[in-house]
């Protein structure tokens, strides 16, 4: 059975979307990379995302960024709905948390190896062995 490819919505130029790729990469994991400032994800997928990911909405901005202090979404998030949070998110991608990885069943924000071993399916069946 094939192994499922990974979206990863990225920055290049972020060294911790860097670091998570490389992660990915030594491990097999095949992954579908995105620039996130390029071609942020849509409304839609953001609220799909959102949804499976169990997260609140303010989670998924990169509260620090250049975009976040320059929109003062620090003081406007809380009263925003969600259709603006998330037409906020799509509409600047260097709003969003960063890297954003769909796994198909799991969502994750950031790069986080404890995370990334138990959500992320690798080659050769199951999650990481997590070898050191």
């Amino acid at each position: 059975m094939a192994q499922p490819s990974i979206t990863v919505w990225h920055y290049p130029k972020c060294s911790t979307c860097r670091k998570a790729l490389k992660w990915l990469g030594a491990r097999g994991v095949e992954i579908n990379a995105r620039d996130i400032v390029a071609t942020p994800p849509s409304a839609a997928t953001l609220r799909d995302l959102l949804k499976r990911s169990g997260l609140p909405v303010a989670r998924f901005f990169n509260t620090s960024g250049e975009s976040y202090r320059a929109g003062a979404f620090k003081d406007r998030l809380g009263a925003m709905s969600e259709a603006q949070a998330l037409a906020a998110l799509a509409a600047d991608g260097k709003l969003i948390k960063r890297p954003l990885v769909d796994t198909g069943d799991a969502v994750l924000l950031g790069f986080d190896e404890t995370a990334y071993a138990a959500k992320i399916p690798f080659p050769g069946g199951g999650q990481s062995s997590r070898r050191r």
